[in-house]
């Protein structure tokens, strides 16, 4: 007779996953169920892509007009920024099932090295801004834009892949 092996091993969980807290992702910074932040996000990340797209349009033109609506851009999209990351750091702070996630805290990082970004292009241009277009401007509009997609990937993930600030239907079971 042979002997059957025994079922004593034990198997693998992860106990993130299995957390109590783990599936409580739904926004408490709202309006009307709608998550504050994410539709904050949208203008800075316009904004950038627009300092981005007026810094080449002066180097390709030389037109003034271009420096002025990236200082324009650069301002309101680092003041945007600002609102924004104040109802995100909200949101990771206040609900769990976001807390928990690496991915929360790596898109945290991401977007504190994004504003600052922001901040120095806009900075940089309050003084003279057809003297800072070339070649920090442009290069800071560069970084902030790879930085923006960077950002939004992992915010995406967070929305995509885990549902969080999305509505939950509590009927379902988990």
């Amino acid at each position: 007779m042979t002997a059957r092996p025994r079922k004593s091993w034990r198997r693998f969980r992860d106990p993130i996953h299995e957390h109590r807290n783990f599936r409580l992702t739904e926004s408490r910074i709202a309006i009307a169920g709608h998550p504050l932040h994410a539709m904050l996000v949208a203008f800075p990340i316009a904004l950038c892509m627009c300092t981005l797209g007026a810094d080449a349009l002066y180097w390709w033109t030389g037109d003034l007009f271009w420096p002025r609506a990236a200082l324009w851009a650069s301002g309101v999209g680092f003041l945007m920024g600002l609102l924004a990351g104040i109802a995100g750091t909200a949101e990771l702070l206040l609900v769990p099932g976001i807390r928990i996630r690496a991915a929360s805290w790596t898109h945290f990082i991401l977007a504190v090295m994004l504003l600052s970004l922001l901040g120095a292009n806009w900075g940089l241009r309050l003084t003279d801004p057809a003297g800072a277009v070339l070649p920090w401007g442009l290069l800071l509009s560069f970084l902030a834009a790879g930085m923006t997609g960077m950002t939004g990937w992992h915010g995406g993930k967070l929305v995509f892949d885990y549902g969080v600030g999305t509505q939950q239907d509590h009927r379902l079971p988990p």
